[in-house]
């Protein structure tokens, strides 16, 4: 029989995250601090939305780019964030999650053999969407010591005549990492010069401790060479819900709306009426929820000091990037290790990106209860591996 698979996809690597999540499923009584997921349920006055929209019979499809009431809620909230202007009817597309966005934007603007620059440690799904949409991704290895933020140096080291795009994602997952206002400036003089487009991942934006949120689209000649992603996954504990947004220039979001159609029809439409109420009334539940992430991101952050496991401090997102290079084993092991003895789960930081060996992600979108459980075990592992004892 004929090779019945596309050699592209065979050969792309499988998820290093559902790794871990597979096996603390079988675990009755595993601990997974591995998963990049709001512990918090929706909002209720989100839900209750949702539910009305069923109750008065909204199950219809919605226009291929989302919901004109939705579109405009986004801009009204990008400029209120960002103080930038869009134009909901050409220049914004709701799609399913902001994973469809990254997917659909790189095929949208990359030819076979266009490059694309991917600061890594970061996300897993960059990678294969580049793959997939024909490019050829260049890893730039974000650095502990720069607080794995993207330096100019080290994105003008990285830039040749081939290159056409470069994935911001910060805040940062898995390290928490931001990009202050200098930071992009910086950057953003490299990318005017080469002439490059930028997409920035923004899904965390909301989850800032250090200062407000700084996009990209808001330093100068930015907004008309990037694409904007952002959703309601993670500020508002709406994962379930699949929905996320892009923002960019109308010929690039005509043709990722191209895209959108073939493969989607439209974001669902019960999601989207929840969503318009999140932009309308949601600030002060995400106030709340980021209140409390910030508790147990300082939480973690001495808890490490008082086992003097090593980790920078992060200021974004709900993860932490501890060092374990002292102990002289890999992140993977130290993960299944950590797992079958304490039953405690986290994620190698090589799920991320070769440079994440020596680190691993641990998430804090997790009770207090559960993390202190949690850490107290990984104390315990932790100090049996100084005294050598396993």
């Amino acid at each position: 029989m004929r090779n019945m698979l596309s050699d592209k996809v065979v050969a792309l690597k499988p998820s290093g995250i559902r790794k871990f999540f597979d096996l603390v499923s079988e675990m009755d009584d595993a601990i997974s601090l591995g998963v990049g997921e709001p512990d918090f349920d929706t909002p209720w006055h989100i839900r209750d939305e949702g539910i009305y929209s069923l109750e008065k019979g909204r199950t219809f499809y919605t226009s291929n780019a989302g919901l004109k009431e939705l579109k405009e809620e986004i801009c009204k909230y990008t400029e209120r964030k960002q103080g930038v202007t869009y134009d909901s009817a050409h220049e914004v597309l709701v799609t399913v999650g902001g994973s469809e966005a990254i997917d659909i934007g790189m095929r949208a603007v990359l030819n076979p053999g266009d490059e694309v620059l991917i600061p890594q440690p970061s996300f897993v799904s960059y990678e294969p969407c580049a793959i997939m949409a024909g490019g050829v991704p260049v890893i730039i290895e974000l650095k502990a010591e720069n607080e794995f933020r993207l330096t100019a140096q080290e994105l003008e080291e990285a830039i040749t005549d081939k290159t056409k795009l470069l994935v911001l994602p910060f805040p940062n997952n898995p390290t928490g990492a931001i990009m202050e206002r200098e930071d992009l400036e910086s950057i953003a003089e490299v990318i005017r010069k080469h002439d490059i487009l930028v997409m920035s991942d923004e899904i965390y934006a909301e989850l800032t401790y250090k200062e407000k949120h700084v996009s990209i689209i808001e330093i100068e000649g930015m907004r008309e060479r990037t694409i904007l992603i952002n959703g309601f996954s993670k500020a508002f504990a709406m994962t379930g819900w699949r929905l996320g947004y892009a923002c960019g220039p109308r010929a690039i979001i005509e043709q990722m709306l191209k895209l959108h159609q073939f493969a989607i029809m439209c974001a669902p439409t019960t999601s989207q009426y929840a969503a318009v109420e999140a932009l309308r009334n949601g600030d002060e539940d995400v106030a709340e929820m980021k209140t409390a992430y910030n508790q147990r991101r300082r939480y973690l952050m001495n808890a490490f000091r008082e086992m003097g496991l090593e980790c920078f401090e992060p200021f974004g997102a709900f993860y932490v990037f501890p060092c374990i290079k002292e102990f002289g084993i890999t992140s993977e092991e130290f993960a299944s290790r950590l797992l079958e003895e304490e039953k405690v789960a986290v994620v190698p930081g090589t799920a991320f990106g070769d440079c994440g060996e020596g680190f691993l992600r641990i998430s804090y979108a997790y009770s207090m209860d559960n993390l202190k459980l949690a850490i107290g075990k990984l104390a315990d592992f932790v100090q049996r591996l100084r005294e050598g004892s396993i």
